[in-house]
């Protein structure tokens, strides 16, 4: 392929789906548990001074493969899963999730294209670019706001079945390091609010002074996420993307890539509200609860049977 690509891609239509095992028995109980916790009737949400009760961005992010990340991010302890699910909520809220990380809000940080999404690998997972060579700002609070923002979108684009992204890190071209309290600050929230979200962190290009840096940060990072990451990849030959899903550009890849600014960013703002309003009004359509199946609503089934919250309150409604 030849012609300048300047937009991202679509999902692919055709992947190999990662295979999910089988719930046994008492895992089936302990996600019933936690659906039962946040659906119980006067649920409000601990340590929040103004109104607890949930919203329904919230109740929408609360599925039922949400609570299953949590469940397997905490070994199974239903205890701690619950603890962390509300963690995460008050976070979301705190962090701004809702109101103030708007594109507006962090379009100054993305016009160099330092992060990018760009194609997804054999499973369907998105690819999340990182190239810090291109840093422009200084603001570290915003950075990182940019870079949970690109996380949102990253799930935006994640179709049904996928729940996961890969990280491609190019520290080509000098790049400038964050600063160790700035990637400490990400990598806690990738780990505290985000888990079972990174299939691979790929990195290519590491001089030595980067060597180094990962070293002295790896004590920070989950040893579970320490496996993940792979340096100096060839992600073609490997097998972890085709060819037509990557960049030509230091990755092996046969899309020519090129990132302008006014082409890119538009694109991806739209695609993603496009894809996530379409699947809101589904879940709505199901309901609009908390406990509903990703999978259901992104495939766009219309079935879907009574969540635990539908059957409290009416058992409350009925006496």
């Amino acid at each position: 392929m030849s012609d300048k690509v300047y937009t991202p891609l679509h999902p692919p239509k055709e992947t190999v789906k990662l295979a999910v095992p089988e719930l046994k028995a008492p895992q089936i109980k302990m996600q019933e548990k936690i659906q039962e916790h946040f659906t119980k009737m006067g649920y409000t949400l601990p340590g929040i001074d103004e109104n607890g009760n949930l919203m329904e961005e919230e109740k929408f992010w609360l599925s039922y493969e949400c609570q299953l990340r949590y469940l397997r991010a905490t070994k199974w302890k239903v205890d701690d899963a619950i603890k962390r699910l509300e963690s995460t909520l008050k976070w979301r809220r705190e962090f701004g999730l809702y109101a103030h990380i708007t594109p507006e809000h962090i379009e100054p940080e993305a016009v160099t294209g330092k992060e990018i999404l760009f194609g997804y690998d054999v499973h369907g997972r998105p690819g999340f670019y990182m190239i810090p060579s291109r840093q422009n700002t200084t603001e570290a609070t915003r950075q990182i706001e940019f870079a949970v923002w690109m996380l949102e979108r990253c799930i935006d684009l994640m179709d049904e079945g996928v729940e996961s992204l890969n990280l491609l890190i190019n520290f080509a071209d000098k790049a400038k390091n964050p600063s160790m309290s700035t990637s400490r600050t990400v990598l806690s929230i990738l780990q505290n609010h985000y888990p079972e979200r990174l299939g691979k962190a790929l990195v290519i290009n590491v001089p030595y002074l980067v060597s180094m840096f990962f070293k002295i940060i790896t004590p920070f990072i989950d040893p579970v996420t320490v496996q993940k990451l792979k340096f100096n990849p060839d992600v073609v030959k490997d097998g972890i993307f085709a060819e037509d899903q990557v960049m030509k550009d230091f990755w092996g890849g046969n899309q020519d890539f090129e990132y302008v600014h006014e082409k890119y960013w538009p694109v991806l703002v739209n695609l993603c509200k496009t894809r996530k309003a379409k699947w809101v009004e589904d879940w709505k359509q199901m309901g609009g609860t908390i406990g509903i199946r990703e999978s259901d609503y992104k495939s766009g089934k219309s079935e879907q049977p009574a969540s635990t919250e539908t059957a409290t309150e009416a058992k409350h409604s009925t006496g």
